[in-house]
């Protein structure tokens, strides 16, 4: 929505092709939560302890191998996806759907998975900030300005804080499993620091639009900056599982507003 909201006040929005990007990305999220799903299964980060929304294969509702059939599949469709992409805007997209995928399932999959070796963070920007907002503007533009690499920063840092809170919440059992995530290495009141200045970061990224001759409407995210306060205090605060979970959704439902108010911004203020 954000890359296609760029390209709009770009004057070059082509819904077609940001439906395309869409598929892909729902692809792409899809096939990592079931390579997540299997591998922290495997690799015994998932038990029967764990406190969070329910796992399909460690609640036994599917086993290993249909779960590791399901995720070839739909990385399969992602890849044909993708291949359309590539038909729009060029070669230098393959790459990029590419790594994609395979960061996908080195996620949790492969010898050296970057969730548990505390990359998660840092993926989790790139891909669902850098590389989904620029990716998604460039194949209906077919360059890369400053001004969206800017806005996908924001995207990509309140994206890695669905994944702090999902973390600080697993803290336990992860240390249990050797899942190595940022919470487990530094502790929970990093976890909150982090948090909270990545959406300070956030909000601060539409101010920089102001440089690329956005008008005031630009400024509209600006208005979540009390929301942002009231989740980190209750991030801090927060002890039962409970009460975390509820946290981890709120948390997707802040980048969401954020989402929306960034979208408006850029077409209204252009």
């Amino acid at each position: 929505m954000v890359g296609t909201a760029l390209a709009k006040a770009h004057g070059q929005a082509d819904y077609g092709k940001a439906v395309v990007c869409l598929l892909f990305s729902l692809l792409v999220q899809i096939g990592t939560n079931y390579a997540n799903d299997y591998y922290d299964f495997v690799k015994g980060a998932d038990t029967p302890h764990r406190v969070g929304p329910r796992r399909a294969v460690a609640a036994g509702l599917i086993a290993p191998e249909g779960m590791r059939l399901a995720m070839g599949l739909v990385f399969a469709a992602a890849f044909c996806t993708g291949l359309l992409l590539v038909h729009e805007g060029g070669w230098l997209l393959l790459p990029i759907g590419i790594v994609s995928i395979l960061c996908g399932l080195a996620y949790t999959g492969g010898p050296w998975p970057l969730g548990y070796n505390g990359l998660g963070d840092l993926f989790v920007f790139i891909f669902f900030g850098l590389v989904a907002v620029s990716t998604t503007f460039y194949v209906q533009v077919g360059y890369v300005s400053p001004d969206v690499t800017s806005a996908a920063a924001a995207v990509g840092l309140l994206a890695a804080n669905i994944l702090v809170a999902n973390n600080y919440r697993d803290v336990a059992t992860d240390t249990v499993a050797g899942k190595r995530t940022l919470v487990v290495r530094f502790g929970r009141k990093f976890a909150v620091w982090q948090y909270a200045l990545s959406a300070v970061c956030a909000l601060l990224c539409p101010a920089a639009l102001l440089l690329y001759g956005y008008r005031w409407p630009v400024l509209l995210p600006v208005l979540l900056a009390p929301w942002a306060s009231s989740l980190t205090r209750r991030l801090a605060r927060s002890s039962a599982p409970g009460e975390q979970i509820e946290l981890l959704g709120v948390t997707a439902k802040f980048l969401a507003v954020f989402g929306v108010l960034l979208s408006v911004g850029v077409i209204l203020g252009r």
